[in-house]
């Protein structure tokens, strides 16, 4: 009899545990938000301003600050469909795959173009890693603003 009643337990506790969900309550702190937004305009500005001053032609300056954009958006969708497929919302896998190829191509053509030009290896330090704080405080911002935006939610549907 003993046993029975222990399987019985066994089996309610497992389903229990299939059915609830991550609970994600850790709203990010003010400071932390500013920070995010701080790094990326601070990175996308001095991307920017090295364009505007660089020696460059025109069409290098347009094919830099395509690049710019580009990963921006492409890590941008990276980080949604991340946090869609974690709170179970449906995402393709072929949109899921083409985000993580767009996020690593823009890298990838950052790479090829700051290889082959004519510039100081420290400008192509300098474009580099102003790329990079600018494609992580993109990915940090649209964090932040799904965690508000779902504990808002969410707090409001506790009302």
């Amino acid at each position: 009899m003993d046993y029975q009643t222990n399987v019985s337990l066994d089996k309610e506790l497992k389903s229990k545990k299939k059915k609830s969900k991550k609970v994600y309550d850790q709203k990010p702190t003010p400071a932390f938000i500013g920070a995010a937004w701080t790094s990326l305009f601070v990175g996308m500005a001095a991307f920017c301003i090295g364009l505007w001053n660089a020696d460059m032609l025109l069409n290098e300056k347009g094919y830099y600050f395509t690049i710019l954009l580009f990963g921006l958006f492409s890590v941008i969708s990276v980080q949604k469909a991340v946090r869609d497929r974690l709170e179970d919302v449906p995402v393709t896998d072929i949109y899921y795959g083409i985000s993580w190829f767009a996020a690593v191509a823009s890298i990838v053509l950052l790479i090829v173009g700051l290889w082959n030009a004519d510039l100081l290896l420290s400008e192509k330090g300098f474009y580099g890693m102003s790329f990079l704080l600018s494609l992580f405080s993109a990915i940090a911002v649209q964090k932040n603003t799904r965690d508000v935006q779902y504990i808002d939610r969410n707090d409001k549907n506790e009302d």
